[in-house]
C-alpha cells in the first residue's frame, strides 16, 4: 500500500518543502469572524492544501516545474477570538516574523479581512525605502466600507483599511455601495476600479490595470472575483465574473513586469462533496508559484 502524500501544499517530500531552503512560504489564516452572507471561509485553507496534492507538479503551458525552488508550507496562525481589530494585530505582528523571511509569502485565508494586516506591513517597509506600495485587488466587491455590521475591521473595509497607505488597483468589481462609488471617484488618484463589465468587454482593461499598478506590487485575490459558475463555493457570490485565461493573462504580465512583493487568496468557502473549486483555487495558487519561478529565472524584480 502506498503512502498517502504529506499534507503539505502539493504534498511535497521534504526536500522540497523545506522552510530553511524554500523560496515561497505558504502561510494559512483560518480565519472568519465577519462573515456577513454564507459561511465557511475558516475551512478554505485546509481545503486548498487537500485539493493541491492532486494538481500536477509540470505546468504545461510554463513548460516547467514550479515547484522545485521549494514550497513550504507553514504551521495555521490561529488568531484570537477578543474582535476582529485584537485579531488583525495579532495577526499583523504574526506575519511580520514571516516577513522577514525574504521569500515570497502566499497567504490562504479565511475571510478577506486578514489582508490588511499584511498590506500595512509591506506599505510600512516600502515607505521607508520612500517607495509606495501598489495593491492589485480581484474581488466581486469594493471593500472600501468604512463599516460593517459594527466594526472597522470586517472583511467588507478591508480596503478601506489599507486605501490611505497604498496605491489601489481593483479589478471585476461588481457590487459597492454608493458611499464607495464616491469614495472611488473622490480618490482617482489613488483608486483605480475596473468593473467587471469592462473585464467582460474585451482585455483592453489589462493594459490599464498595468499602467495604474506600481513596480511594488501586493497581490490579493478575493475568489469571489471569478464568476461563481467556476467558483460557487465562497461566502458572497456575484454572477459576471472572471474567468481563468484573461486572469492569467493580467498575473503572468503582472509578475512579469512588476515586483510581486507577497500575495493572499482568500474567502474560499468549500462545499461538501464538490471538489471542483477547491482544484481550481489550487491550481491558481501554484499558477502564482509558476509566474515568480518564471520571473526568478528571467532575472525579473525581485
Amino acid at each position: 500500500m502506498s503512502e498517502a502524500p504529506p499534507r503539505n501544499f502539493l504534498g511535497l517530500p521534504a526536500e522540497d518543502a523545506d522552510p530553511k531552503r524554500a523560496a515561497v512560504l505558504i502561510l494559512p489564516v483560518p480565519y472568519e469572524a465577519t462573515t456577513s452572507y454564507l459561511g465557511g471561509a475558516r475551512n478554505g485553507p485546509q481545503a486548498i492544501l487537500d485539493a493541491s496534492r492532486a494538481v500536477e507538479l509540470y505546468d504545461h503551458e510554463l513548460d516547467d516545474e514550479p515547484y522545485v525552488i521549494g514550497v513550504a508550507t507553514l504551521p495555521e496562525v490561529h488568531l484570537t477570538a477578543a474582535g476582529p481589530e485584537a485579531a488583525m494585530a495579532e495577526l499583523r505582528r504574526a506575519y511580520a516574523g514571516v516577513a522577514d523571511r525574504g521569500r515570497l509569502v502566499i497567504m490562504l485565508g479565511g475571510e478577506h479581512s486578514i489582508s490588511g494586516p499584511p498590506i500595512l506591513e509591506h506599505a510600512a517597509r516600502l515607505r521607508k525605502k520612500h517607495r509606495t506600495l501598489s495593491v492589485l485587488q480581484l474581488d466581486a466587491h469594493g471593500d472600501l466600507r468604512e463599516t460593517w455590521e459594527g466594526t472597522r475591521y470586517s472583511h467588507a473595509c478591508v480596503m478601506r483599511r489599507v486605501v490611505d497607505e497604498v496605491n489601489l488597483v481593483q479589478v471585476g468589481i461588481r457590487a459597492i455601495d454608493v458611499a464607495e462609488r464616491r469614495l472611488m471617484r473622490r480618490r482617482k488618484d489613488s483608486i483605480t476600479t475596473i468593473f467587471a463589465e469592462e473585464v467582460a468587454a474585451g482585455e483592453q482593461w489589462i493594459d490599464r490595470a498595468l499602467g495604474a499598478l506600481g513596480d511594488d506590487v501586493y497581490l490579493t485575490i478575493d475568489v469571489d472575483y471569478f464568476d461563481p459558475s467556476l467558483v460557487p463555493s465562497t461566502g458572497t457570490p456575484e454572477p459576471g465574473g472572471g474567468t481563468w485565461y484573461p486572469t492569467m493573462r493580467l498575473l503572468e504580465r503582472v509578475f512579469k513586469e512588476k515586483r510581486v512583493v507577497a500575495a493572499d487568496v482568500v474567502e474560499l468557502a468549500p462545499i461538501p462533496g464538490m471538489a471542483a473549486p477547491d482544484f481550481f483555487v489550487a491550481k491558481l495558487v501554484y499558477r502564482l508559484i509558476g509566474y515568480h519561478r518564471t520571473q526568478a529565472r528571467r532575472g525579473g524584480k525581485r
